[in-house]
């Protein structure tokens, strides 16, 4: 089943969950969330184009269409450290040097550009410079239990990354990639260590 025919009611509780099923079932908009779609359209931030707000306390991203209406929602996996900075220079680092406290996802407004990565692989830059992206969750490891640790209730389970955010397979090829294939469209990542406002100013 994919999102192609769906009528507005149904779409608005769309969750894809890690197994890439459908679920009415979604996780409602937290209120930080809430917030920054509102403000999102009161500001006219983002005219015409989509838009994902990722609320990282909840490990959860909704995303809407160029309508500002609700296209999806799904659990994501986030970088392992509590934090909303990413640290200079961490892009230039080998992976294997980054240390547990520097493996944040960072907080902010941010483009999300298709790119490819180091192995070819399709994904979305978040921030190029601090190599922070968006992209298919991968099982390489698998003592990490990537999809696992998707299909579970407990949000700690979901900081595991470097600080990329990965999507599960279905979600990224159906909604991320039929919304921002194109190049244009925005990511609002919620801080988790400071105060909304400092991301809607």
């Amino acid at each position: 089943m994919t999102l192609t025919g769906l009528n507005t009611s149904l779409l608005a509780a769309v969750l894809f969950t890690a197994s890439g099923s459908l679920s009415a079932q979604t996780q409602p908009l937290s209120d930080g969330a809430r917030q920054t779609v509102a403000w999102v359209k009161g500001q006219r931030d983002l005219v015409g184009l989509p838009f994902v707000v990722l609320d990282k306390r909840l490990a959860h991203a909704w995303v809407f269409d160029a309508n500002a209406r609700l296209a999806g929602a799904t659990p994501v996996l986030l970088g392992s450290a509590k934090g909303d900075d990413s640290v200079p220079g961490i892009g230039e680092k080998p992976i294997g040097s980054i240390l547990p406290h520097e493996r944040t996802t960072p907080a902010g407004r941010f483009p999300l550009e298709p790119g490819k990565n180091a192995k070819g692989e399709r994904i979305y830059w978040v921030d190029y410079d601090a190599a922070v992206s968006m992209h298919r969750v991968r099982s390489a490891n698998a003592s990490e239990r990537r999809l696992d640790r998707l299909a579970t209730s407990d949000v700690g389970d979901n900081r595991i990354s470097y600080g990329c955010i990965n999507v599960p397979e279905a979600f990224y090829n159906e909604v991320i990639d039929g919304l921002f294939a194109s190049g244009k469209g925005s990511i609002y990542i919620l801080p988790e260590t400071r105060p909304i406002s400092s991301l809607l100013k």
